[in-house]
């Protein structure tokens, strides 16, 4: 609790020990007035100011001005007691809804922590402790034990783990040794580490973490901005609606005017909308804390609300669903050695950065084989390379670059994996198969996501037996294969087309920005996904886990129920009691309860939307 907090709380048991004073002393008149006006002036005198304020600002229907108009007019009509007991249940739970919101706040404020205070750089043999806005790219950090992570880099020396708890959500730390990715935010924990930055401060993984958080409120969800609109146009109605229940039936009909106007002061508290102002955005709020506490970083309420509503979740294949782990698993040669095909092969794909170039390139260091010579490389979009290798023209690619070429190939098989074809001056060579396996989690995702009702595809540039058959492995409902990146846009807004909720898209490479900027939902697979993706995405899972989608969609299913729970409760309890005071049967105390009770339940269950630990 904060020191305004104690503040409050301190002005609030003060002025209930002065209110039971007053209300227990044998006082008349004007003493009885004054001894309940201190404890109403010690604890509504803000409310009273913050009325007056925003009248002079043109802002005069709010819960502030309510609650005066209220309060006064029971002072006025001799319902000191009542006047005063208002005031203070009210300033209750504006007390305990300023603490819900400051525990929401915290829980995602607790990101911040990420943020790295110092980095130790290495310059002219010394190392010097600076900002880490002012390292270069290409410079050498120190990392010791214990120390954040200051920038994104690659390790040079030094072996040992990291905790990466912060940015993904998991406990188990990270080996790490020479070569590998070292991202903002994690943690040595045991090691002296030495690496070398792959990128300045403003394009590290924290840093657009940070952004993401600070700018996620800026973001409102329909139904968030449904209530302040609800709550403009809503209060000033039940105000002419009060006065109109405390003039017109003493002035048409004659009755008592100390009746009706006692009935008009509680129809004012009770219609105080408080209750959906605060909760709504506070479950909004919590639910985001919940899933960045997860690992989940979403960019705004409105893609929490349109996640919910998801029927069907798009998945790109490679990196996403599998490991994008290539290897060689079977070489076919025509009219060549094997090993001279696999000389060639990696001879074409020496310049690629694609990770099934990687596999041929690997496999050829491994077996120790003799690249050739290689000019004028081509890359051919979507469909492979044209090089010159070793005095030969050598195409490798799939299945398409070889028609495209009018060069007769077998007759694909159903083995599972991705087929790299070769030719050589023109003339088939033989082709190569390069597996991949599927993530530990992938299926359970896909069977999480049938459980709740969605649909899975996967949209992959694949050839159709590889994508069939990692669909059976999985479990998925559609597969749409040999996709161009320029089809995947084209294939999920077919998909869009015949959804009958909102579509989310699961992706990791950078070909797949123009899909996750098209679906509804835009998932990036995170802190290991490319940059382009991360940026085009709605959310972004800060680890390689697809079940992570999945997580996502729970808690925001969960969000939206909770969010509509505090709506129809509040909005009913409250119609009750208007009604009901209307007819003179609900009093003040009732009222109170009305307001400050439902606020105070609404706000507690909001808050169980930070609670995502058994999602």
């Amino acid at each position: 609790m904060t020191r305004r907090h104690k503040l409050t709380l301190a002005r609030i048991i003060a002025a209930a020990v002065l209110l039971a004073a007053a209300h227990f002393a044998p006082l008349e008149g004007v003493w009885e007035l004054a001894a309940y006006l201190v404890p109403y002036l010690l604890v509504g005198g803000d409310v009273l100011l913050r009325s007056v304020q925003n009248i002079l600002h043109g802002q005069v229907f709010d819960e502030n001005f309510l609650m005066s108009v209220a309060t006064i007019g029971a002072m006025f009509t001799s319902e000191y007691a009542e006047g005063v007991a208002v005031m203070l249940f009210y300033q209750v739970g504006e007390l305990f809804q300023s603490v819900a919101v400051g525990r929401s706040r915290r829980s995602i404020a607790s990101l911040m922590d990420i943020r790295p205070d110092f980095a130790n750089v290495l310059r002219d043999g010394e190392t010097i402790e600076v900002s880490p806005e002012d390292v270069a790219v290409g410079e050498l950090i120190l990392i010791r034990p214990g120390e954040r992570v200051p920038l994104d880099c690659v390790v040079t020396e030094g072996r040992g783990s990291v905790n990466t708890a912060a940015l993904t959500g998991e406990s188990v730390p990270r080996d790490v040794a020479p070569g590998d990715e070292l991202i903002s935010g994690t943690i040595d924990l045991n090691c002296v580490l030495t690496a070398r930055v792959k990128s300045v401060y403003a394009e590290s993984a924290v840093a657009r973490i940070l952004d993401m958080v600070e700018n996620s409120s800026d973001r409102k969800a329909r139904t968030e901005n449904f209530i302040t609109k609800f709550a403009r146009y809503y209060t000033p109605a039940v105000v002419f609606a009060a006065l109109a229940l405390g003039v017109l039936p003493p002035l048409l009909m004659g009755e008592p005017w100390a009746k009706w106007i006692h009935r008009a002061l509680v129809f004012l508290v009770v219609s105080c909308p408080c209750a959906l102002v605060i909760s709504v955005p506070l479950s909004f709020f919590g639910g985001i804390g919940g899933a960045s506490g997860r690992g989940i970083l979403v960019k705004g309420s409105n893609y929490l609300e349109a996640l919910s509503k998801a029927d069907t979740v798009v998945f790109d294949k490679t990196g996403t669903l599998t490991k994008g782990e290539f290897k060689v698993a079977r070489i076919s040669a025509e009219g060549m050695e094997p090993r001279e095909l696999m000389r060639l092969a990696a001879g074409a794909e020496s310049a690629s950065t694609h990770p099934i170039a990687g596999a041929i390139i690997d496999y050829a260091e491994s077996e120790g084989l003799d690249v050739p010579e290689v000019r004028d490389i081509e890359e051919l979009a979507g469909l492979g390379i044209r090089a010159k290798v070793g005095g030969h023209s050598v195409l490798a690619g799939n299945a398409r670059l070889m028609e495209t070429e009018n060069i007769p190939i077998p007759e694909q098989s159903n083995e599972a994996g991705t087929v790299v074809y070769l030719a050589s001056d023109g003339v088939y060579a033989g082709s190569i198969l390069i597996s991949d396996t599927v993530k530990d989690d992938a299926r359970e995702t896909i069977d999480t996501l049938s459980g709740l009702g969605v649909r899975t595809v996967m949209l992959t540039g694949d050839r159709l037996a590889a994508a069939k058959s990692i669909a059976a492995q999985l479990g998925i409902d559609e597969t749409r294969s040999e996709l161009m990146p320029q089809d995947k846009v084209t294939a999920l807004e077919e998909i869009m087309a015949s959804a009958r909720g909102t579509v989310a898209f699961v992706g990791d490479g950078i070909n797949d920005a123009p899909v996750l900027m098209r679906s509804d939902v835009g998932i990036a697979m995170g802190a290991l996904g490319s940059d382009a993706a991360i940026e085009a995405a709605d959310m972004v899972l800060m680890d390689d886990r697809p079940s992570r989608a999945a997580e996502a969609i729970m808690i925001s299913r969960r969000t939206m129920r909770i969010v509509w729970q505090n709506i129809i409760f509040a909005l009913a309890v409250k119609l009750i009691i208007l009604v009901l005071g209307a007819f003179g049967i609900a009093d003040m105390w009732l009222a109170v309860f009305a307001d400050v009770g439902v606020a105070v339940l609404a706000v507690l269950n909001a808050l169980r939307c930070m609670n995502v630990k058994n999602i």
